[in-house]
């Protein structure tokens, strides 16, 4: 069994550690703990991640987030992965810091990578995890704020939400979208 595991983000160390490379960051953080490294392949970055006999395909588009569709259109069909072993990691105003919520399907919510997608794969009948990364930001201030860095807050707890967001990422691909979406849908920090 193939998956497309997708992080949505931007290249360039300008954009490290910002709320809106939530996707690049996850899916490093799963490699360094795996002993695997990505590779500069055609549209991104990739890695192969085993796990309990699943081969997961970890992407993270080099096309910068508007364009994320067109890498996850051509690893898609290069790796014959359908559509339903899709989950692209994107973070999300709409959730509050802490909360994190995978959907089978759903809008683009005003995000410009889920619209690229939606527009490539001619559907938004795909499964992702969104990483609330809240909206604490004045009017016309969400550019700013969807491209700055966490704060010192937020930083104590991210590594506890991307371990949460990588047994997601694991139970997606062993137990399935309901189940996961059952166990791993929730505010993570609420119990602190």
């Amino acid at each position: 069994m193939k998956y497309l595991i997708t992080g949505l983000g931007n290249i360039g160390s300008e954009y490290e550690n910002t709320r809106h490379n939530i996707g690049f960051k996850i899916l490093d953080t799963l490699a360094g703990v795996s002993n695997i490294s990505f590779k500069e392949e055609r549209y991104g970055s990739v890695a192969k991640y085993k796990f309990k006999g699943r081969t997961l395909i970890l992407l993270k588009p080099n096309t910068y987030v508007n364009l994320s569709g067109k890498a996850v259109n051509y690893w898609l069909q290069k790796e014959k992965i359908q559509l339903s072993n899709l989950l692209i990691l994107v973070d999300d105003l709409a959730l509050p810091f802490g909360t994190i919520k995978i959907k089978p399907k759903g809008g683009d919510a005003g995000h410009n990578g889920l619209k690229s997608i939606q527009e490539s794969l001619n559907t938004s009948n795909y499964p992702r995890l969104r990483f609330g990364i809240g909206n604490n930001f004045l009017k016309g201030q969400q550019v700013d704020y969807v491209l700055g860095k966490w704060t010192i807050d937020e930083q104590k707890h991210l590594d506890k939400l991307i371990d949460v967001s990588i047994k997601a990422i694991q139970s997606f691909s062993t137990v399935g979208l309901q189940r996961t979406m059952n166990a791993f849908n929730g505010d993570f920090l609420a119990e602190e």
